[in-house]
């Protein structure tokens, strides 16, 4: 599997394990799981410190983590935070506070049992932040050797360049939603020019704005059709998209799962791709596809099912 140079010194692979569901799987499942993440060649570990409820799955990750402390050298841990929920885990509010910053940080270290994050993503935009005040926790967080390095998630480009115009840090990474089912962010640039379906700019430009500014894509949920209603494979409500996956993967040897990771893969941009599946054999189908050099064709092929007509 190729990697990523998020940093000069910290080589990421492409292919990213999503944390958010860990406490569906029992000590030994978690155990199994994440071995054989690290045997395909995935180093990096996503999370955030609302996943499971109140860091329920960061605290999950950290027991394994304890019961294994010399794999911690081959592991990349990236956390987030910024969303604040209520007991029912219902998002009440969005915060980019220095004292919240700082707060959700040692609690993911105190959940996580260790000393320092690889990444820290600020999770959704607050409406109310001060981009000096973001400043100021970054350069603590760095300082103190609690954070290697940061970045944003679900950021578009004008807020990304008013909070990099406060730091020092390099933001390195923008984690935002992209899959076949979930193509916002190249449809514009597709129709640009035109009024056909699908050609409304929601995005402001911020895969492109990413690439211009060496920022790495983390792409989420990338099986999942809206925000998180369910995954689009095998189901009947997607009939064209699952087709030309199975089409497209038969001809390349790789399931339907193995040929999403190689849609995504095969953009120039070099995204990451989080899977957070729980299934050990689907992980390992979506890694097989993550090296697969799909031809424009076939690329093409799974972008225009489902009524996306290139112009």
């Amino acid at each position: 599997m190729y990697t990523i140079s998020l940093t000069p010194d910290m080589q990421a692979s492409a292919l990213v394990l999503g944390c958010m569901r860990l406490t569906r799987l029992s000590g030994s499942q978690l155990d199994l799981h994440l071995k054989t993440a690290l045997e395909l060649g995935i180093n990096f570990f996503d999370h955030a410190d609302i996943y499971g409820g109140n860091g329920a799955c960061e605290r999950h990750f950290g027991e394994w983590l304890r019961a294994n402390p010399s794999l911690r050298p081959q592991l990349l841990i990236q956390s987030k935070c910024g969303i604040v929920q209520n007991e029912a885990r219902q998002n009440v509010a969005f915060d980019f506070s220095y004292a919240h910053i700082l707060k959700s940080v040692e609690n993911s270290l105190q959940n996580l049992g260790i000393e320092q994050l690889d990444v820290l993503l600020l999770h959704r935009p607050d409406a109310l932040f001060e981009p000096e005040e973001v400043s100021a926790a970054f350069d603590e967080l760095y300082a103190s050797g609690k954070v290697r390095a940061f970045g944003v998630s679900n950021m578009h480009s004008a807020q990304i360049e008013l909070l990099q115009k406060a730091t020092s840090h390099k933001l390195i990474a923008n984690q935002l939603q992209f899959g076949p089912a979930h193509t916002g962010m190249i449809n514009h640039a597709v129709r640009m020019n035109t009024n056909l379906l699908f050609s409304e700019d929601r995005d402001s430009a911020t895969l492109d704005y990413c690439r211009l500014h060496s920022m790495t894509i983390q792409a989420w949920s990338p099986f999942q059709y809206g925000v998180i209603e369910g995954t689009y494979i095998d189901n009947p409500d997607f009939p064209e998209l699952n087709t030309a996956l199975e089409e497209v993967g038969r001809k390349y040897g790789i399931t339907k799962n193995g040929a999403v990771a190689a849609w995504i893969a095969r953009h120039p941009a070099k995204m990451q791709m989080i899977a957070g599946t729980m299934n050990t054999q689907r992980l390992c189908e979506i890694a097989a596809g993550m090296d697969i050099p799909l031809s424009r064709e076939d690329w093409y092929r799974i972008y225009t099912s489902e009524g996306r007509n290139l112009p």
